[in-house]
């Protein structure tokens, strides 16, 4: 059985900022702007408030916002930094 790396959490910081919480306990600082890219983001860029209302989708393990864009969990863990 291969494990794969969720989100299992997320903090939204400043700007594009989050922070997350992988299902193997890392915790990464990401900034998510270089990801908001096309039409399905457009709100998401725009709109700080539709921005911070991100959440961490237990049956996906990945970030999803009420418009219904969501980021591959696979990015997210191999591009963000540890967090302090």
């Amino acid at each position: 059985m291969s494990s794969f790396v969720r989100v299992r959490s997320v903090i939204p910081l400043q700007n594009y900022v989050v922070r997350v919480t992988f299902t193997n306990g890392t915790t990464r600082d990401i900034d998510l702007h270089p990801y908001l890219i096309g039409p399905v983001f457009e709100h998401v860029r725009t709109d700080p408030s539709m921005f911070r209302s991100v959440t961490a989708d237990p049956r996906l393990g990945t970030l999803v916002w009420p418009n219904g864009a969501d980021i591959d969990p696979d990015v997210l863990y191999h591009e963000g930094r540890n967090a302090d």
